[in-house]
């Protein structure tokens, strides 16, 4: 498997959809929906960094919700909708993603390295490095401005990735 992130700036219906259903199945079908639109606008890739991002985020574990609220809410937050171990869905609210988006927006370069360089474990791929930082760095910039629209725009956001 690919092991590459998206987020989805996912609309209110969805994001109830996505929330009413009551298995890994009906939930994969609902994200399969939405990846087919691929709206452009309203998605950001992340590729693989979202791992490193997420370990910069919060204390620098691989886990669920961990780390200082809001920041924790951005890629594997406390809302997980997939219980299957295939893939993470993890969901962040229209009101949470206002919160993310405002912290988000004062996260700079240097505090990112900062905390790539204290966080993330030397370990935690073969890719550890500068090469890696940038890359990181690259993809973050785009998923804070899709909490940024998406705030502006009353959406929820979804991340998801297969395993």
């Amino acid at each position: 498997m690919a092991c590459r992130g998206v987020f989805f700036a996912i609309t209110p219906g969805q994001a109830n959809a996505l929330l009413a259903a009551d298995d890994d199945d009906s939930i994969m079908a609902l994200i399969e929906a939405i990846e087919e639109t691929w709206d452009e606008d309203n998605l950001a890739e992340c590729d693989k960094a979202w791992d490193a991002m997420h370990r910069c985020l919060t204390d620098g574990r691989l886990e669920y919700g961990k780390g200082a609220d809001p920041l924790n809410h951005c890629i594997l937050g406390p809302r997980q909708l997939h219980q299957g171990e295939a893939y993470i869905v993890s969901l962040t609210s229209d009101e949470k993603v206002r919160e993310v988006a405002a912290a988000l927006k004062d996260v700079t370069e240097e505090w990112f390295r900062q905390q790539y360089r204290t966080i993330v474990p030397k370990d935690y791929a073969p890719e550890y490095g500068e090469q890696d930082l940038a890359y990181t760095w690259d993809w973050f910039k785009g998923v804070r401005e899709l909490y940024a629209k998406a705030a502006d725009r009353g959406r929820a956001v979804v991340f998801t990735v297969d395993q």
